[in-house]
């Protein structure tokens, strides 16, 4: 690697700032013998730092319409939450199943589109953007992976994260300051919608600091928000909530490393193309990641990997792409030696595995039969 670094002649300086040896709450501690004592010292502390925002009232979710449509009985679903405009998600299973089915929260990606969502990484009839083809041939091998993991046997929520899709900021609704004369997006013209996207990322910051100042961060938002659509899927009549689990790619795995590692509910967890160590972001990639990743102190605390090793025992499987441009390799492995000695130390090294594969940022149709199989493992009974 380069031993050049993002801050220059500053970047040894702020990387020596988290001290020496193991951070303060690293399991890999000697000082930590039990590991319940463990994760409720760290997983409070994350929580903490989090500064997730309240729940002002519990949202009610709305079925606006029901489907069936290549072997699966779909609903289109919405729901309000007490700040920005309406929710909209997708709850996919297969036809004619009766009973409980096992799930997955499905957590679609980033990838610096935040006019789409849910559509990603779902399919349904007449729905399908021309983006969204092009966007499902590069980082998924042509398939809708929700649809697919639906049609093995599963119930599958997608929702639209915080500012993207349903959830993304309209112009209309901002300050003249911050959009000039844009106008809203055509949702067929895809000039425009690549337009909003730029317009989008570069102003990721303001709201990143928009953020700061209220007391909360990003990630907090993330975190609430998945957690009630968990909730939802959870207490649905056709879903067995002993058996849940969660992933995604690039967004989405960040979003199942916050996820999976706080909350016990999920019991198997795939974070895909997102693993690396705060050195890493800090020396060599804090330009390729969103401001979506960061929670102010942590990481004088807890290393990144560490987030998703607060759910040891339960199963993990960490997925990266060897040509992946957002991580050093030499991050995502420091990452896998982190997480292999916390899974050995917590008494379940076969719970977790990690995974290279060859090529970019993806999560192509060989990892994604390998990440059903994960599911399958230990999800079904």
């Amino acid at each position: 690697m380069d031993k050049r670094n993002m801050l220059g002649e500053y970047g040894i300086w702020a990387a020596s700032l988290a001290g020496k040896g193991l951070m303060a709450l690293s399991f890999r501690n000697r000082k930590f013998k039990s590991l319940s004592a463990w994760k409720g010292q760290a997983r409070s502390k994350v929580l903490e730092l989090l500064a997730i925002p309240p729940m002002k009232w519990t949202p009610k979710v709305r079925v606006e319409k029901k489907f069936q449509h290549d072997g699966l009985s779909i609903e289109q679903l919405s729901w309000q939450l007490p700040y920005g405009p309406r929710t909209e998600a997708l709850f996919l299973k297969p036809e004619g199943i009766p009973g409980r089915l096992p799930a997955v929260l499905a957590l679609h990606d980033h990838a610096a589109n935040k006019y789409f969502g849910l559509e990603k990484i779902t399919r349904i009839p007449g729905r399908q953007h021309p983006l969204m083809q092009k966007h499902q041939r590069h980082y998924y091998g042509g398939h809708a992976w929700a649809n697919e993991l639906a049609k093995q046997g599963y119930a599958v929520l997608v929702h639209d994260a915080f500012a993207f899709g349903s959830r993304r900021l309209h112009y209309a609704k901002m300050s003249a300051a911050l959009i000039g004369n844009r106008r809203e997006p055509d949702p067929g013209s895809s000039p425009e919608i690549r337009a909003y996207n730029a317009w989008a990322s570069d102003h990721e910051s303001v709201m990143a600091k928009s953020l700061f100042c209220a007391g909360t961060t990003w990630p907090g938002v993330f975190f609430q928000e998945d957690k009630f659509a968990l909730d939802y899927l959870s207490s649905r009549p056709d879903v067995d909530a002993s058996r849940v689990g969660c992933g995604g790619l690039s967004g989405g795995g960040l979003r199942t490393v916050l996820l999976g590692g706080l909350d016990s509910r999920i019991k198997a967890a795939v974070p895909v193309g997102f693993m690396s160590t705060w050195k890493d972001f800090l020396l060599h990639k804090s330009h390729t990641h969103t401001w979506m990743l960061y929670i102010p102190h942590l990481a004088r605390l807890l290393d990144f990997p560490e987030i998703m090793g607060l759910r040891a025992p339960l199963p993990t499987l960490v997925m990266n792409d060897i040509g992946d441009s957002l991580f050093s390799i030499e991050g995502m492995k420091a990452a896998d030696r982190i997480l292999r000695a916390v899974y050995r130390k917590a008494g379940k090294p076969d719970h977790y595995r990690c995974s290279f594969y060859p090529g970019p940022h993806k999560f192509d149709i060989a990892m994604q039969a390998e990440a059903f199989e994960w599911f399958d493992r230990f999800l079904k009974p």
